[in-house]
Order: C-alpha cells, then sequence, then structure tokens
C-alpha cells in the first residue's frame, strides 16, 4: 500500500475493516458515515460521494500513536472540542498512512470505544 493510492479506495479499505469489527455498524449522522460499536462512534469517515476531501477521525489513547498520527500532513485535533479527548482527524490524501496503519488506529479506537464483551470478541478471533 502506497501513499499513491487513491484516498476514496483508502476510505473504502478502512470503512470495510471498521465494520468487520464485532458488533461495528454504519451510521449517517449530518450526512457523513460513522461507525459504531454498541452506538458509540469509534470512527469518523466523512463522505465517500468525492464532494469533500477525504478523512477519518479516530480516538488514540496511546500518546505515542496519537503523536505519530498529528505528525502527518494536514493531520490535527478533531474538531468540536473532540480533539481535547483525544480524537485525531487524518487526510488521506498529500502522503497519508497507508492503509495498513490507518486501520490499526481504528482498531485502536475501536479498543477505547467497544465494550470489554466486544474486545473479548476481537480478541478471540
Amino acid at each position: 500500500m502506497t501513499a499513491a493510492r487513491d484516498p476514496l479506495a483508502v476510505r473504502e479499505e478502512v470503512r470495510a475493516f471498521a465494520l468487520a469489527l464485532p458488533g461495528a455498524g454504519e451510521e449517517f449522522p449530518w450526512g457523513e458515515s460513522v461507525v459504531k460499536a454498541a452506538k458509540k462512534v469509534f470512527v469518523f469517515l466523512g463522505v465517500g460521494d468525492g464532494s469533500h476531501p477525504p478523512r477519518i477521525g479516530v480516538k488514540l489513547k496511546d500518546p505515542e500513536v496519537h503523536e505519530h498520527a498529528l505528525s502527518g500532513p494536514g493531520a490535527e485535533p478533531s474538531g468540536y472540542g473532540l480533539g481535547r479527548a483525544g480524537w485525531v482527524s487524518v487526510p488521506l490524501a498529500g502522503g497519508a498512512p497507508a492503509a495498513d496503519v490507518l486501520c490499526e488506529w481504528v482498531e485502536e479506537s475501536y479498543r477505547v470505544i467497544a465494550p470489554k464483551r466486544l474486545i473479548a470478541e476481537l480478541d478471540a478471533r
């Protein structure tokens, strides 16, 4: 996976990964895609129709991972006060991390948000 990949293809790969996690489901509040576990958002995917630059939002508790995510081009603490709670908004174009790294971040976000029973189900896989 290279940084030159189509950002919408990367978004779709990340979306598919998130939806494969135990108890995950997609919803469209505010006209944008989010993936939830037990009614709590663990990844913001924005719109997938190309009308806005593709980006994802994840909650990262590990300080090193959080810093790494913020070090990417255009990455920033998420808006609406979510950044103070560890949420990072990562653009998927212009030097974005590879999809496998983004999926690792989605899994970390899931582990922060999802109930213990779903995390145990993931660990049992």
